[in-house]
């Protein structure tokens, strides 16, 4: 199981920093995220990517469907090159908060999920080739083109693709689960309305249908990024058992440390250095 870190608010300057300094630390990948207006999350990771080697370099979480699909897969491509295919993206619905509400409105969740997946398939047919590439979706659409195109991105036919998987109360379709397992991986959404902690139980009930659905396609589990998102500092969110080797048992691939209690300003940012320093739980 490999460790990654969020970086909950960072310039482009210290974001880059703190991605050095957690490549030298052991930790296996940085973490951005994404407001409609703020640091760009691509800016911060492209910066982080022309001063590390090895440490890999996704958002958690892009909210894919503001995005027009060619400029996101243009950003996760131009990263994929100056990391030497490096880069990966988690995507979602995406929370509404005042900083979104402030600048667009709410389409409502079954807009916002139709264009989530038509973003990520016309993402998919740019990078993989965009000349002969075309599309006709209710939202977007794309002609083969073939002027002044990129490069062709290390990762083939993209970057990897992860997925906020979360299971609809009350059975019916899950449409989560099934868009989760067209791709390369899950995060899997356990939600609890009394702060329980997350269990392993709830873990297993969105990982595997994830995986039936996988099979039933014809694809393949192996190498497939299967993340549990935790908090070995602080309380922001509880695992029972805490123990990353109880997770790892139960199938988790990534182990992603999410600091989002810590408040913005210098004293956290001080804060998440301290903890990028010690390293992943394995390591302390």
């Amino acid at each position: 199981m490999r460790s990654g870190f969020v970086v909950p608010y960072a310039t482009e300057l210290e974001f880059a920093d703190l991605a050095r300094l957690g490549e030298q630390r052991g930790w296996d990948a940085v973490f951005g995220w994404e407001s409609l207006y703020g640091v760009d999350a691509w800016v911060q990771l492209g910066a982080a990517a022309m001063v590390t080697e090895r440490i890999r370099l996704g958002t958690l979480l892009t909210p894919a469907s503001r995005h027009r699909p060619w400029d996101l897969a243009s950003r996760v491509g131009s990263v994929d090159r100056i990391s030497g295919g490096r880069a990966f993206m988690s995507v979602g619905l995406g929370a509404l908060h005042p900083g979104w509400l402030a600048y667009e409105a709410d389409e409502g969740r079954a807009v916002r999920a139709k264009k989530l997946d038509e973003c990520l398939d016309i993402f998919a047919g740019l990078l993989g080739d965009a000349a002969s590439f075309t599309y006709a979706g209710e939202h977007y659409s794309a002609a083969a083109n073939d002027f002044m195109l990129p490069p062709p991105t290390p990762q083939r036919p993209h970057p990897p693709v992860w997925v906020v998987a979360a299971p609809t109360p009350g059975g019916g379709r899950q449409r989560s689960l099934e868009r989760a397992a067209r791709w390369q991986g899950v995060i899997p959404a356990i939600h609890s309305t009394d702060d329980r902690p997350k269990t392993l139980d709830a873990f297993a009930g969105v990982v595997e249908p994830v995986r039936r659905l996988r099979a039933e396609q014809g694809l393949p589990w192996a190498d497939y990024d299967v993340v549990i998102e935790a908090d070995s500092w602080g309380d922001f969110t509880r695992l029972e058992p805490a123990e990353p080797a109880a997770w790892q048992q139960a199938g988790a691939t990534w182990w992603v440390e999410s600091w989002w209690d810590i408040p913005q300003g210098a004293a956290g940012l001080a804060e998440v250095r301290r903890r990028v320093e010690a390293g992943p739980p394995a390591l302390r």
